[in-house]
């Protein structure tokens, strides 16, 4: 038996999964009445989602249908960073959507801090975009995940590594 269990906290979402939900958003706008003969499109970068639209109204429409296809393929709403509603050439509006991935240097830090001042027998340590948390015992480390749940970030938090 290992002398120390870990996890590691980090940020992530399944790529896949979001590609999925936006062809799924994409034919739902091709067959829905109110896009009809509109402009509507939705483009993924690598960090990024692209709104255009036509309307503001139909940008807000688009918002929804995204953050509904997602919560049905159980992705957090937390990786979306909506930006505003800006206009575009041509009676267009656009929409810049950052997607977020990985801890901040600033909550990496938080959450270490929380770690050493509340759990005296676990370590928390940082690691590029993730924190690994050790401990001699499981169940200091499942008082720490209960913890960390409890935390109300704008990042979604997963415990991954679990040994």
């Amino acid at each position: 038996m290992a002398g120390e269990f870990s996890f590691d906290v980090v940020s992530e979402f399944d790529a896949q999964e979001l590609r999925n939900a936006l062809d799924q958003a994409r034919r739902e706008i091709a067959t829905r009445f109110d896009f009809k003969g509109s402009l509507a499109e939705i483009t993924q970068e690598k960090d990024a989602l692209g709104v255009r639209t036509d309307s503001e109204l139909r940008a807000k429409a688009i918002r929804d249908l995204v953050e509904s296809k997602a919560i049905r393929r159980s992705l957090s709403l937390k990786i979306f960073a909506w930006g505003p509603i800006e206009q575009a050439g041509g009676m267009t509006v656009r929409q810049r959507v950052e997607l977020r991935r990985g801890l901040s240097d600033e909550l990496a830090r938080k959450i270490t801090k929380i770690i050493r001042d509340e759990f005296p027998k676990a370590r928390g340590q940082v690691q590029g975009d993730a924190v690994r948390v050790s401990a001699k015992s499981k169940d200091d480390l499942q008082k720490v995940i209960a913890r960390l749940r409890d935390l109300d970030e704008d990042v979604p938090l997963q415990f991954q590594n679990y040994r």
